[in-house]
């Protein structure tokens, strides 16, 4: 098995389930409604909506530096709020950061191993490259999935 698809795995894992470390994002997310996903039960905090669309923000972000592009996500790119917080609107926000998550997904399965110690497009620093990248999404997953659990519970 190459490096990129090991990756690749632990983003599925993280995302969709059969993580050593517990439930998935998709896992957590399970049951929550558009009214929870909108709640702010800790003031200033970000709701569950803002999380899950922070993560497809950074998915598609990440896959767009894969194709060589330099991005910066800043201000309601980072954290998009939700404007419409209806049943449907929630299943759309949903739908969206599993396409988004499996386009990654499938880029990085693809991403040549010969690639991985590249520097990241506009990323300063000799660390930054696409292996400290695409490791650090899967860190960023389950970072953001963790959050959400404890929004969850409120």
């Amino acid at each position: 098995m190459t490096e990129t698809a090991r990756i690749a795995d632990q983003l599925r894992r993280a995302f969709s389930g059969d993580a050593w470390h517990g439930d998935s994002l998709l896992e957590i997310l399970d049951g929550v409604t558009a009214a929870q996903a909108a709640a702010r039960p800790i003031p200033h905090a970000h709701t569950i909506w803002e999380l899950v669309l922070h993560i497809a923000a950074w998915d598609g972000a990440v896959r767009r530096r894969m194709g060589g592009e330099a991005v910066t996500l800043t201000g309601d790119q980072n954290f998009p709020s939700a404007r419409d917080t209806s049943e449907s609107a929630w299943r759309k926000t949903t739908e969206h950061v599993r396409r988004v998550h499996d386009e990654l997904v499938q880029a990085v399965s693809e991403f040549p191993d010969t690639r991985l110690t590249e520097q990241v497009p506009g990323k300063q620093g000799a660390h930054y490259n696409y292996y400290y990248m695409l490791h650090g999404v899967v860190q960023h997953e389950l970072y953001h999935a963790g959050q959400i659990a404890l929004l969850k519970k409120k």
